[in-house]
Formats: C-alpha cells, sequence, structure tokens
C-alpha cells in the first residue's frame, strides 16, 4: 500500500464534480462517471486521454505516493496529519486556467502564490519521516536521466523531482497528448471546465489518499481541514 497527500476539493464541490465527469471516475467513491458530452471530441477520444489522471484521480500533489517507512503506521500518519493541519490556515489560490504544461494539459494557477509554495514544501518536509526510501530499482524507474541537478537531488532527499524551488502547482486532466490533439484537446477543456472557474478556489483541507495495491486506482481515504478547530467553528 502506498499513501500521498493531496489537494483536492471536497466532493460538493462545482470543481470536483466538473473534474470527476471529464476524468470518468470519483476520486473519493472510487466509482465510475459518465464521459461528459463536449463538442469536438469523442467520448472513446475523451475515456483515452484520460486514462492516465483517471487512475490518481483528480488532485494537486503535494507529498507524493510513498511506502510506510519501517516503524510507521498509518495511524500515526493520520494522527500527523490532523494535527498538522490544524495548525495550518487555509490558502486562497489565484484563479485556476486551462493550461497545457509540457505534453498534457491541466489547470494551472494564473499566477504565482508564495504561500502555497509554502504550504507545498511544509507538507513534503512534515511528513517525510513517514516515507520509506526509495530502492536504487525504484530510482531507476522514475528515469533520472531525464532530470536536471535540483531535479535529481529532490528526487534523493525527498522523494519527488518535483518538490521545494522545483514545485508547480497543477490538477492533472490529460495524459501526454501528440501535438496534433493539443487544440482539439483543449478547446473541449476549456468548454467543459471554463464555467466552474469564475471562483477562486480556497486550499482549504489536505487530502490522505491511498492506493491499496501495486496499480490500483487512488482513493480519498479522509480530508483534513486546515485551520484551528476553534475558528473553523466560528465561521
Amino acid at each position: 500500500m502506498r499513501y500521498a497527500i493531496y489537494f483536492t476539493p471536497p466532493p460538493g464541490d462545482a470543481l470536483a464534480h466538473a473534474a470527476s465527469v471529464w476524468l470518468g471516475r470519483n476520486v473519493f467513491s472510487g466509482l465510475p462517471v459518465d464521459h461528459p458530452v463536449v463538442p469536438g471530441l469523442g467520448l472513446h477520444e475523451i475515456a483515452f486521454h484520460t486514462a492516465l489522471p483517471r487512475r490518481t484521480g483528480f488532485h494537486a500533489t503535494f507529498k507524493a505516493p510513498f511506502r510506510l517507512a519501517e516503524g510507521q503506521t498509518e495511524s500515526s500518519l493520520l494522527n500527523r496529519l490532523m494535527r498538522f493541519a490544524g495548525s495550518i490556515e487555509p490558502v486562497a489560490l489565484p484563479r485556476l486556467e486551462v493550461a497545457r504544461l509540457g505534453d498534457f494539459y491541466g489547470l494551472l494557477l494564473s499566477k504565482t502564490c508564495p504561500p502555497l509554495d509554502h504550504l507545498a514544501a511544509s507538507v513534503v518536509q512534515e511528513f517525510d519521516a513517514f516515507r520509506a526510501p526509495f530502492s536504487e530499482a525504484e530510482i531507476e524507474r522514475r528515469s533520472p536521466e531525464g532530470l536536471s541537478a535540483p531535479q535529481f537531488a529532490n528526487l534523493y532527499r525527498w522523494g519527488h523531482p518535483y518538490v521545494m524551488d522545483e514545485f508547480r502547482f497543477h490538477m492533472t486532466l490529460t495524459g501526454p497528448l501528440l501535438a496534433k490533439d493539443f487544440q482539439r484537446v483543449e478547446v473541449a477543456l476549456r468548454h467543459h471546465f471554463d464555467p466552474v472557474l469564475q471562483e477562486r478556489p480556497v486550499v482549504a483541507n489536505l487530502a490522505l489518499v491511498v492506493e491499496r495495491e501495486p496499480g490500483a486506482p487512488f482513493q480519498v481515504h479522509s480530508l483534513h481541514p486546515l485551520g484551528r478547530i476553534s475558528v473553523r467553528k466560528i465561521a
């Protein structure tokens, strides 16, 4: 079993619903969802292009998937996550927008957000004691030859290359695409997501996500609200 710490909107959120429909699976229930009808892109094409993010579910990664270190338990991880979440205030994000990152599409921030970068780095550091170190074979499976020097160092130190100064918030919506498909997929994504991207999202919780066996779909185990309990009750 592997665990990860992600941000994902709560299940009743309009963005969470739109993403579940687009990807074809609800990351909370694990159940399949019918893909949307969008102009210019067939249902079979949506299913093909979303196969990879459908397994991982709609999310932004803070602490990448990890096996528990020797001596650590799910209970101890949950207790630490609850305490940590209670010590961190929610972070209002800039507006999200559909954008391409390399050869895939996702939701990216319209501008930088230093408080979010700080939160992401804090999660990586706070929970690294729970992560079992990679074996050399696991390092090799992550294609380290394609990484920059800082990314390679992050992979060894933190278990993921795109953390700390290399972190860039994104919520993946497709797998790798061919250049000939970029425009049609982008038009379909904007048609589907633009109506729910008018409101600025808030990182108001951290999600503990589990992969119960290798290759299994990732599913939300529990949501942990950010902020002091007393403040949340008053609000």
